[in-house]
């Protein structure tokens, strides 16, 4: 069964620093895209960013210059490097893994979600 799991989450105070890893349990997805959400109490989910197999990356505004998002292919493995937390940054954060029919990744994959909380 395909399987992402995530780790890495917790309680920091702001200005802290945590790092979020997602595990895919197959080698397929070290050929796809790969995605970070979050969601926040009372908000909808919203994406944070994303990295091509090739290791091109997005971030959303609020993030650029305090996350890193990164993979190592041969761990099957995907990384969240968050830096300069802020409260606003409090959510459950998801890895998520897109459809891609051409590598045959017939729907989304979703991983458990982790908590992060931000203190002020």
């Amino acid at each position: 069964q395909v399987q992402l799991v995530e780790s890495g989450g917790g309680l920091v105070q702001s200005g802290g620093s945590l790092r979020l890893s997602c595990a895919a349990s197959r080698s397929i997805f070290s050929s796809n895209a790969m995605r970070w959400y979050r969601q926040a109490p009372g908000k909808q989910r919203e994406l944070v960013t994303s990295i091509t197999s090739g290791g091109l990356t997005n971030y959303t505004d609020s993030v650029k210059g305090r996350f890193t998002i990164s993979r190592d292919s041969a761990k099957n493995t995907v990384y969240l490097q968050m830096n300069s937390l802020k409260p606003e940054d409090t959510a459950v954060y998801y890895c998520n893994s897109p459809r891609n029919l051409r590598l045959g990744i017939r729907r989304d994959y979703w991983g458990q979600g982790t908590q992060v909380t931000v203190s002020s």
